[in-house]
């Protein structure tokens, strides 16, 4: 069974950058697509950014595009997430997630999520 572990959270400055990573480990991993969600204090799950595992296309909140970049190493069953010019809105903690059945709609893998923080 394949479990996505999630990595790079942390506490930063307003301007700050981070790296999130979530590795897939387990059988032979290849799903269709890869996200990161995140969740605020207080609010819902909103997607942050998806990419296309075989094709690397990617796709962005408006809330994040220009400042965070989704990137892939297939050979590493890992997908990275820089996070530039924090802000404190972005405080939250940080999901991966895949989706591994073209047949079923949505994400099917979840990871434990990433606490990230950003101070004023």
């Amino acid at each position: 069974q394949v479990q996505l572990v999630e990595s790079g959270g942390g506490l930063v400055q307003t301007g700050g950058s981070l790296r999130l990573s979530c590795t897939a480990s387990g059988r032979t991993f290849s799903p269709y697509v890869m996200a990161w969600f995140r969740r605020a204090p207080g609010k819902g799950r909103d997607f942050v950014a998806q990419i296309n595992w075989s094709g690397g296309s990617t796709d962005y909140a408006v809330s994040v595009k220009g400042r965070f970049t989704l990137s892939r190493d297939s050979a590493k069953n890992t997908v990275y997430l820089q996070m530039n010019s924090l802000k404190p809105e972005d405080t939250a903690v940080y999901y991966c997630a895949a989706r591994t059945r073209i047949t079923v709609p949505g994400y099917d893998i979840w990871g434990q999520g990433t606490q990230v923080t950003v101070s004023s």
